[in-house]
This record gives structure tokens, sequence and C-alpha cells, in this order.
């Protein structure tokens, strides 16, 4: 038999074609970052790049720093705030960052950096990137006044196997937005907003002017009676865990509370530790800087969600002035939740305050019961009494 054999190529020549194969590459490449314009590079780039990523199994999302040149991508906030805590101790480059008015550093890693992150047994590869911002969004410079755009702009790359992409839109960029969040919870630095002297369109957050809020108090110093006090915190955290169930009752996700006495008799203080518990910025409101409803309206939509709003001296601005003489005869310093519950008289806020201390029906209803019985006994109280005064048997 007559066999054809072809001489394998020497080791030498493979390395000798490689390296001549990579000069060329390099001499094309140099002259392409010499001669050609950017946008051209980019272009050549990102066509490179999908040709090679049609042979892989590999899905990559684009997370855009601005969604059009001009408005802040949500989700790229909040993957750099996730990926903050994942960020490897193999890195030798890390950007840090003190925003105006806050007290905790940032940290981010620098262009072209990878971070792995494993969720669920899904591995994902962030990769942070800066890219030019389309023209168009240039181009908006001079319809946008006193705003400029930057040439270049920020996003992230998540990298992952095809056939997780249910996966990844479905439960992993929630657990990113989730995670962010609570994160973000734990860094805030809580604000104090004061009224300004600008009102300015509807939902105009400048309507506000802020300083930190360096207020110390909280519930393990604050002077207040255990009972009271334990009762507030159970309060405050049952409203924060409750934010479902109010959507599906149909309520506004909100909580009232009356605070009155005298100066110095901690109202201040209590608010103060509150926030700090909540870690809800505190929005300070004078009705008497108000023109009218309007302006009450515009300064109400310009407040963010998740914050406390004080009213100052609310009485003042209220023709019943029957409701601060009753209140001068309890114990001053006295918070009352519901605004209406230290009156005899039962209202229908009264009633759904009493409804949604529990979610269970049986429960609820119980204690609805328990709470107009003891408000019959002390109407009842009420009128014994003024009938003794008016002398009647």
């Amino acid at each position: 038999m007559i066999f054809n054999t072809t001489q394998m190529p020497s080791t030498r020549t493979i390395v000798s074609a490689v390296a001549s194969t990579t000069a060329t590459f390099m001499v094309i490449r140099s002259i392409a970052r010499d001669y050609l314009p950017r946008e051209v590079q980019s272009y050549f780039a990102l066509k490179l790049k999908d040709f090679i990523s049609s042979f892989s199994n590999e899905l990559t999302f684009v997370i855009d720093e601005y969604d059009d040149g001009l408005n802040q991508n949500k989700l790229f906030k909040a993957a750099k705030i996730y990926l903050e805590p994942k960020i490897p101790p193999n890195v030798k480059r890390i950007k840090i960052n003190l925003p105006r008015k806050e007290t905790n550093i940032s940290l981010s890693v620098e262009k072209n950096e990878e971070i792995v992150d494993v969720f669920n047994g899904v591995h994902l590869k962030w990769k942070f990137e800066s890219k030019p911002t389309p023209s168009e969004a240039i181009n908006k410079r001079s319809i946008t006044k006193g705003y400029r755009v930057k040439d270049h702009a920020a996003c992230f790359e998540l990298s992952f196997h095809k056939k997780n992409k249910d996966f990844v839109l479905g439960t992993y960029i929630p657990h990113v937005l989730k995670k962010s969040k609570e994160i973000s919870h734990k860094k805030k630095t809580l604000k104090l907003f004061t009224l300004g002297s600008h009102r300015g369109m509807i939902g105009d957050k400048s309507i506000w002017q802020s300083v930190n809020l360096d207020h110390p108090a909280n519930f393990d110093t604050l002077a207040m009676d255990f009972d009271m006090k334990k009762t507030i915190m159970d309060d405050l955290e049952r409203f924060l865990q409750r934010k479902d169930f109010y959507r599906r009752v149909g309520k506004a996700w909100k909580r009232g509370y009356l605070l009155f006495g005298p100066p110095g008799t901690g109202k201040s203080s209590l608010i103060a530790a509150m926030a700090n518990y909540l870690k809800f910025d505190i929005y300070d409101l004078e009705l008497s800087n108000l023109r009218g409803n309007n302006d009450l309206r515009h300064i109400l939509i310009a407040t963010e969600n998740k914050s406390i709003l004080v009213v100052e001296d609310i009485d003042c601005c209220i023709d019943r002035q029957d409701r601060l003489s009753r209140a001068r005869t309890t114990n001053p310093g006295v918070l009352i939740p519901g605004y209406e519950q230290q009156q005899n008289q039962v209202t229908p806020a009264d009633v759904a305050e009493q409804l949604l201390r529990n979610e269970e029906p049986e429960l609820a209803l119980s204690g609805l019961i328990e709470f107009l019985e003891t408000k019959k006994r002390a109407n009842d109280d009420s009128e014994a009494k003024a009938a003794e005064e008016r002398g009647e048997s």
C-alpha cells in the first residue's frame, strides 16, 4: 500500500508565524490609533467584539450611566452600590469618592476592572467601561441650558451564559436593586430639610434646603418611659414591614403621630431618635410659611419618600382651640398615634387605625371591640362626672 504523507511544520516555524502575525497586528493597530478618527476606531472595535461574541455562548447586558445622555440610569447607580462590597482584594486600583454633604466614602473599580459575582450558583461577570457619548446626546448641549454632556460616558457590562438570560432579568437584577437599597440605607447620611425662599415648578427639589442631621438622639439614650418607648419602636417596626399590606388594603403607606407639650419636654429629641432608627430624612415644615393649598401641594410633591415630615405648631393653624386645651390636661410630652386617639369620640380614622394594628382578621376585630369598649367607658365616666358637676342625680 502507498501512503501520502505531509511533513508537519516544526515548532520553530509555528512560533515564527505567530510572531509575524502578532507583529503585523501590532503595526496595524498602531497605524489605526495614529491616523484613524476615534469614532472610526470605536466602530471597528465594536464590530470586532460583535464578531467574536457571535461564536460565544456568553451574553452581555450594557448598563449605561445615562439613559439618554442627560438622565442618570437608576440601574447603573444600583449596580455601582451593589458592587462596592464585592471588589476583590487583588484589585490594585480603586477609585474613592466623598460625595458632597455625605460622611461615608464610596469605593468603585477603575476602567476595565472585572468583578465576578456568584448568585444562586450562576457566575456573572461585571466589567466597568468608558465609551464615547453618542453624538445625538452631545448635541443636546445646545438645548439644555447650563448642562454639559461628557464626551465619554461610563457603563457596566454584565456578562453571563445565554441560557441564564431569564434568570438574570427576573431574579438577579431585582436582587441587585434590592441589595443596593439596603447598602444605601446603611450608609445613608441623614439630612434635615427646611423650606428655602425658592418656589419652583411642581416637584422641584430645590424648594427644600438641607444640612446634615447630626442629632445624637436614639432610643437607647432617650429619656422616656420604657413601656412607651417599646410601644413606639414596635409600632415603627410594624409600619416598616407592612408596606405591601397597606397597598393590598388600599391605604397610603404613611403613619401619623401627634406630639404635644411645652418646650423642653423632648419632642425634637424623639423625632431625631425616630429618624436615626428608621434612617429617614427629616423635612421641617412651618405652615405659617405657606401661601395657600397650592403651595402646600408643591412642597409635598417635592418631598422624598421614606422621610419624616414634621409640621411645627399645627395647633396654631387650627380654629378648634379646644384640641389644645384638652392636650394641656394630659401629661406633657406624650405621643399619640392616629391624631384623634385622645378624644372620646370615635372617628372613621380611629376604626381604620385599630384594624391596621393586626393582619389577622380575628385579632384585628377583637382589638377594635376592646378599643370601642374602652371609649364607651370613658364616655360614660365623662357624662357621669359632668352630671355630678351640674348637681344632677
